[in-house]
Order: C-alpha cells, then structure tokens, then sequence
C-alpha cells in the first residue's frame, strides 16, 4: 500500500519507509528515534504531522496503549477493520465481521443512537506467547 502525499517531503518518505517496516504498533517517538538512530533528519512535529495525515487518509492504524500513549502501524486491509491485539507481544492481527458489525448496529439502534461510529480493539494472548508461559511454568 503506497502512500498519497501531494509533494511528498524526503521526511515524509522516511517515516513511511520506517512503518512499511514495522508490523506492531509503535509511537511517534518510537519512529523518531528510529528514523534517528537511522541518521535521517525529521524532527518530531514532522513525523507527527505525516502520522496524522497518514492516519485521515486510511493508510496507518492508530491505537491507544494502555498507558493512553497514541501508537500507529500501517494498515494491512483496506476498509473498515479492528484490532486483535496480544497483550505481551504486541503482535496485532486485523479483523473484519459482519456479525459485530450487525450487533454494534443494534446497540446503538436500541438505545437510540444513528451515525454512530466506533473503533473496536480485544487483547489477549496470541498462541507463541502463550505456548512460551506454558514452557515457563
């Protein structure tokens, strides 16, 4: 999935070359320090500012950690989609389903609400990190 700048900044093809590679989630300022570590020379506001619009035109996924930090990661599937995200790892699978879909409909239907819209996120343990606790015990 490529990227739509109108005149597209050699720092926002950085940041955009830097999240093509990394399939968790990640914050802003985990992606400045790496474009820094890198030798690449993008202040913190620009890797927000392309966040942002990478995020309002469907390209990157955005989640809030636990601790309420913003963190964003390239969409793999276009369209409307959620989160399946494991709690240890942060290895993140994304979802589709009509029958959440429906059900959310009828929440919002049933308790009056319309134009409703929603972002969905489950944590767990995915099957490696759990295979890996049951090594440990």
């Amino acid at each position: 999935m490529t990227t739509e700048f109108p005149r597209r900044t050699r720092q926002q093809a950085a940041v955009s070359r830097v999240l093509e590679t990394s399939p968790e989630f990640r914050s802003a300022q985990q992606l400045h320090d790496q474009l820094r570590t890198e030798g690449a020379s993008v202040g913190l506001a620009t890797v927000y500012r392309t966040l942002q619009a990478l995020v309002e035109s469907g390209v990157v996924d955005t989640i809030r950690s636990s601790e309420g930090e913003q963190l964003y990661r390239r969409c793999e599937t276009t369209g409307h989609h959620h989160h399946l995200i494991c709690t240890n790892c942060g290895k993140t699978v994304e979802i589709t389903g009509d029958a959440v879909e429906k059900w959310l409909a009828s929440l919002a239907a049933e308790h009056g609400f319309s134009r409703f819209e929603h972002d969905l996120e489950m944590t767990g343990v995915c099957a490696d990190c759990a295979a890996t606790e049951a090594t440990d015990d």
